[in-house]
């Protein structure tokens, strides 16, 4: 069974956090530099949320508003369901499915411990399946 904390501990749990306070400009400035496609965003320690790059087209450019003028706060994503490094890719995938996001945080002991976004459940899921036919490769040789 794959679950999140192998996901994790293949792909590694950095995380780039902005503040809710800085320009929409400035967080997708970091994420530039950094190649992502979302940042987390933590106030005085506590996680508030994701800003993603799908809230900047929908909040920013859909709307006519201007990312210089704009608040992370305004735009991310809030209230996002959680989950932990013992679940189940397989629920994580229905969990963003059935939300409509691609992003979920995972938390340990109710402290933040990495983002997995839907590209890294597909890796994940492929993975797992060369793994299987690499084995049953290997059983028919025998």
């Amino acid at each position: 069974m794959n679950l999140v904390k192998h996901l994790l501990n293949r792909k590694g749990n950095k995380m780039v956090s902005v503040t809710p306070h800085i320009s929409v400009r400035e967080a997708l400035r970091i994420m530039a530099e950094n190649d992502i496609g979302s940042v987390v965003v933590i106030d005085n320690g506590l996680f508030e949320g994701i800003m993603t790059e799908r809230d900047y087209s929908r909040k920013i450019i859909l709307m006519n508003r201007n990312s210089r003028d704009t608040q992370v706060s305004e735009i991310m994503s809030r209230n996002l369901p959680k989950v932990s490094p013992t679940d189940t890719i397989e629920y994580c995938m229905e969990l963003m499915n059935n939300n409509h996001i691609r992003y979920l945080p995972v938390f340990e002991n109710d402290q933040l411990t990495g983002i997995i976004s839907i590209s890294d459940l597909i890796k994940e899921t492929v993975i797992t399946q060369q793994r299987t036919i690499n084995q049953l490769e290997d059983y028919i040789r025998g």
